[in-house]
């Protein structure tokens, strides 16, 4: 597990110093920051349309080996990048087919490496694990921003490529290394659905059954419902603070340095402090979901900087465990033979509200201000959460009040199942 908590820092850094290079070089060639996002909704867009399909790949295949050929097809599209660059021959045309490549590759290869690390510990240490995962991603993202101006500044744009390129081998390099924990015995049991029924052999085999069983999973769509919203809302804080800082407060570029920070480090602290919660549940999910809400609204009100940086710490770190607590159950709750069409189910749904997330946010913000719609954002994600909250709870009344039938939790107990050693 260290090993590949290492590795997989590494990689999410030079994962970062791309995007900041890649930032840089679109602009450079096309000098339209409606390019940048049109490069980077390019490499999002193949999770939108083949989330779906990558993660029956994941079901289909061993973690392992989805998760080595995955980094080593991102490795060459780095350096196909960086070779393009180096000899002037990259174009805002080349970018986007990359872009996409790269999009199709992780359609599968993300899914695989996130549940591949499950498998390093026992089972009761997998909400934990995830945690981990999720404090070295946002450990990544500090250190790789931070390390791209270096980059391109000293030795060139390509160098970042290189970079990353690099990291996705060291992955790839490690995973024959890594020893699976012990598990105990599946049960004999068939695995039941998420009604209590038990699923078909067309079922557990679909390509489909993971939208089928997300949408069928009442705590996992409650999940899907609140994650829209917020995300809609607000949740893009660098997005959000930018224009707070830069216009109402009057800050300059080295204002929202440190902004961006006080983000990075209550990302870390909030994904860390999340692994002690051993079973997330959905109640406390939406709890943070609230607390971040909360915290956006505040920050929309600070009189001066100071009291924005103070406060991103702790809404960052709020919106860090509720990812990874969201991740968590997606992980978890289904049955293993179901994980990877689950996660590619929500990456499909991800991919959707992460491309219509800024262009709404951006309007929500040009409209009402940076301050109003910071405001606005974070008391109309805490009415709807406070409205989810009250059907969940009459709901599970009816649910202990009523005769007969197949009750559905709103909160998990306790991992599935998690899947034996390649």
């Amino acid at each position: 597990m260290r090993l590949w908590t290492a590795a997989n820092t590494v990689s999410n850094a030079g994962s970062w110093m791309q995007m900041v290079a890649q930032n840089l070089l679109v602009l450079e060639l096309t000098g339209s920051p409606m390019m940048v996002g049109l490069s980077l909704s390019a490499q999002a867009a193949p999770g939108l349309l083949l989330g779906v399909l990558g993660g029956a790949v994941v079901d289909r295949y061993p973690y392992r080996l989805v998760a080595g050929a995955g980094q080593v097809a991102m490795a060459v599209i780095a350096f196909v990048t960086a070779a393009l660059a180096a000899t002037g021959h990259i174009g805002v045309p080349a970018l986007l087919v990359l872009g996409a490549l790269s999009g199709v590759v992780a359609a599968a290869d993300g899914p695989a490496v996130s549940l591949l690390g499950n498998e390093l510990v026992p089972e009761e240490d997998v909400p934990s694990a995830i945690a981990v995962g999720s404090a070295a991603m946002n450990l990544g993202r500090l250190g790789g921003t931070a390390l791209a101006g270096a980059a391109v500044s000293f030795v060139g744009i390509g160098a970042a490529y290189v970079a990353n390129g690099l990291s996705f081998l060291l992955v790839a390099a490690t995973i024959p290394f890594l020893r699976s924990a012990p598990r105990p015995a599946a049960l004999a049991e068939p695995e039941t659905s998420a009604a209590g029924t038990v699923p078909s052999i067309a079922d557990r085999q679909g390509v489909r059954a993971g939208v089928r069983y997300l949408l069928g999973d009442r705590a996992l769509l409650t999940l899907l419902l609140v994650c829209l919203v917020t995300t809609l809302l607000g949740r893009n804080y660098t997005m959000s603070t930018a224009a707070l800082v830069t216009g109402p407060l009057g800050g300059d570029a080295a204002d929202y340095g440190r902004v961006s920070t006080a983000l990075a480090v209550g990302g870390i602290l909030g994904a860390l402090l999340a692994g002690f919660v051993r079973v997330p549940r959905l109640g406390l999910v939406l709890a943070l979901a609230a607390v971040a809400a909360g915290l956006q609204t505040l920050v929309g009100l600070s009189p001066v900087l100071t009291v924005v940086v103070l406060l991103a710490v702790p809404m960052a770190a709020a919106e860090a465990a509720l990812a990874t607590g969201t991740q968590t159950m997606l992980q978890t709750v289904p049955p293993e033979s179901m994980r990877g069409r689950v996660l590619g189910a929500w990456r499909t749904a991800s991919t959707s509200w992460g491309l219509a997330g800024p262009p709404v946010l951006g309007g929500l913000l040009q409209l009402l201000g940076a301050r109003g719609g910071l405001v606005l954002g974070g008391l109309a994600s805490i009415l709807l959460l406070a409205g989810v909250a009250a059907v969940s709870t009459r709901r599970r009344r009816t649910d202990d009040d009523g005769e007969g039938g197949e009750v559905v939790p709103l909160s998990h107990a306790a991992p599935g199942p998690a899947r034996a050693a390649a």
